[in-house]
């Protein structure tokens, strides 16, 4: 926990959930802010190496946004570049992210986003509703939470909520506990995400979401099955494509091929 020992959880200690905001507010003002860490092993072959990444949280009224927080801030920085007509755009000092997709989650379904090339495309999940209320308490950064166990996309996760932080929702497609999920570790230890950073409620007044609408509006709807084959297809063919259109490439610029053994330790979040 050395990377979030200098972050605070104190408004959570004192975070009472109230909706004080007038009936009049937009439909995308923010009602709760939370920020996760995420550290995971992206190789089997490789125990000893794992990633560590923030992502951003944001609730309004009736759904969530999850999303990493290097591209949000990516996202605005361009715009605010974008908006001073630049005839240069100098994003070199913003952290890259690993993730380029965008949770929205509802009481009815989990939709993901995600731009392949310039193609914004979406697919729907539902909302994982078998988990294993288990009674067992827990005190995880002054948070009182509950325990909850699932098996989902071929992994088992254990997760602790807090009914004192009473928010449906959690981190990537976690969901639907009677509580905000604090913390969520699948049996392996290969994905861990934990609560590090929330918003107190009086200082959202009169905000919103920070997620552009480019991220989520018009979106082509497709299966996940075709999406994942979208984005093979379009990593395999952008060095082809951007050539075709002038590029060149120094051998410098040559990505390395992927070895076998990289290959056969991927380790993705799902695994079905």
């Amino acid at each position: 926990m050395n990377f979030i020992k200098k972050q605070t959880l104190t408004i959570i200690f004192f975070f009472i959930f109230s909706i004080s905001f007038s009936q009049t507010a937009m439909s995308d003002s923010l009602r709760g802010e939370f920020t996760y860490l995420l550290q995971y092993k992206p190789n089997t072959l490789n125990r000893d190496y794992f990633i560590k990444e923030l992502y951003s949280l944001q609730i309004t009224d009736k759904r969530s946004f999850f999303s990493s927080e290097n591209k949000l801030k990516f996202d605005s920085a361009f715009s605010a570049a974008y908006n001073k007509k630049n005839n240069v755009i100098d994003l070199s000092g913003i952290p890259a992210s690993r993730s380029n997709f965008l949770i929205i989650q509802t009481n009815e379904n989990s939709e993901f986003y995600e731009s392949v090339g310039m193609t914004l495309l979406s697919y729907n999940s539902p909302i994982i509703r078998n988990w294993k209320l288990i009674n067992e308490t827990k005190v995880i950064n002054s948070i009182s939470c509950k325990k909850a166990e699932v098996n989902y996309k071929g992994r088992d996760w254990t997760a602790w909520y807090s009914t004192e932080i009473p928010f449906p929702y959690g981190p990537y497609k976690f969901s639907g506990l009677p509580g905000l999920i604090v913390k969520i570790t699948d049996k392996t230890g290969d994905y861990d995400y934990e609560l590090v950073k929330a918003v107190s409620s009086s200082k959202l007044k009169g905000k919103t979401i920070t997620v552009k609408k480019a991220r989520y509006q018009g979106a082509k709807l497709v299966t996940q099955k075709e999406l994942s084959e979208a984005r093979a297809n379009f990593r395999a063919n952008a060095k082809r494509e951007l050539e075709s259109m002038g590029t060149v490439f120094s051998q410098d610029q040559s990505r390395p091929k992927i070895s076998e053994a990289e290959k056969k330790g991927h380790n993705p979040i799902e695994l079905e």
